[in-house]
């Protein structure tokens, strides 16, 4: 089966006639919609709304954009200082957004949009420009192939589609099951690339409770379905968490499965992430206490954190645990008066010496869900 052009396929009928079946029920914010032209709102296909993770001034990349209902509501939200940009493979689709890219700028008090061709496994490869090369040197021979193969790493390298470290926020609306199994890997490691440090994800899509058997992988209409090729329910955590992100959630999780194809349940899920900053580990002296409730946990880092005590970390670890999304699990201690900083990343379960810390400047002092 060719994964590509099946979904393709099925897409650009999506484009032109309404496809029920590529859809789950979901609750979008109804006022990013009252600007959406209907053709918009009806002919788009997804599982969840990850809009909602979108904050001011953000450069949003908008993985399978299809119609471009989630770009156009992400662009309410990211005000005139930020940015929005689509990516998808299908003409159609691509044709239907910028249909109404005029309009949508108008109401949008300017054009802070745009929607670009291209495999959301490999964001470096301009498709467009890709094209516009076979229209002048098509490929007909093994030499033509070679050509075109090294125009492509020369095309990655310098005029990337999606430069490194350039969004804030990747987003993806039950898109990321219908790349083949092969090309998993490399396109969690894409979205890597192309964040920020601290940059986050938000990725609606669809995981199964059971390992899919081969027969169902192979059906084509299951496949284009947003069914066999979706992510194992553990195993969609864990490729994020194997290609350097932190605090990998289930944030959203329906309980009600969506479909149920030989006794495995198909449902639909939000997974988000942060990629981690790029500094060093620094050791200054900072120190940071988990309140609870359990005894312990693990952070994927390996770090070790006792409940109640004063845990030792470097200035790194100590920004992303009292600022980041587990900041009302943490208590921080900033040292009063900065040691020499020495490369260093705690050992698991190192302690910070009460003699070390007194003085210190504490955060996060109040849980936000105290009364």
């Amino acid at each position: 089966m060719n994964v590509q052009s099946t979904v393709l396929d099925r897409y650009s009928e999506g484009a032109k006639e309404v496809q029920p079946d590529l859809c789950c029920p979901v609750s979008y914010n109804t006022e990013l919609l009252h600007a959406l032209p209907k053709e918009i709102i009806d002919k788009d296909y997804g599982c969840g709304d990850p809009s909602r993770y979108v904050r001011k001034g953000d450069v949003v990349l908008d993985l399978g954009s299809g119609a471009g209902k989630i770009c156009y509501m992400a662009a309410q939200l990211v005000g005139d200082k930020g940015q929005v940009i689509g990516i998808d493979m299908n003409d159609d689709m691509l044709a239907l957004a910028r249909k109404h890219q005029p309009d949508m700028a108008v109401k949008l008090g300017g054009n802070r949009v745009r929607f670009t061709k291209g495999n959301i496994q490999d964001l470096a490869l301009d498709v467009d420009a890709m094209e516009r090369y076979l229209e002048k040197a098509p490929v007909s021979n093994a030499r033509d192939l070679a050509s075109l193969t090294l125009w492509q790493s020369k095309q990655r390298l310098e005029q990337p589609l999606i430069a490194d470290s350039s969004v804030d926020l990747v987003i993806s609306n039950c898109v990321l099951n219908l790349v083949s199994d092969a090309e998993k890997q490399q396109l969690v490691q894409e979205i890597f690339r192309v964040l920020k440090p601290g940059g986050r994800v938000a990725i609606s899509d669809i995981v199964s409770d059971e390992p899919i058997p081969v027969h169902l992988k192979r059906d084509p209409e299951l496949w284009s379905g947003c069914i066999s090729g979706a992510f194992h329910e553990q195993e969609f955590l864990q490729v994020f968490v194997d290609n350097g992100f932190l605090a990998v959630t289930y944030d959203k999780w329906e309980a009600a499965p969506w479909q149920v194809v030989e006794g495995i349940e198909f449902r639909s899920v939000t997974l988000t992430a942060i990629k981690g900053a790029s500094s060093e580990c620094l050791d200054k002296g900072h120190a940071v206490i988990y309140r609870g409730p359990y005894a312990s946990i693990t952070d994927d880092e390996e770090h070790v954190f006792y409940r109640g005590e004063r845990m030792a970390v470097c200035e790194r670890t100590f920004h992303f645990l009292t600022e980041g999304p587990m900041k009302n699990d943490f208590i921080g201690i900033a040292p009063a008066i900065e040691r020499e900083p020495i490369p260093w990343c705690a050992p698991p379960g190192t302690k910070r010496p009460v003699a070390e810390t007194k003085g210190g400047i504490i955060s996060n002092t109040t849980n936000s869900g105290c009364c």
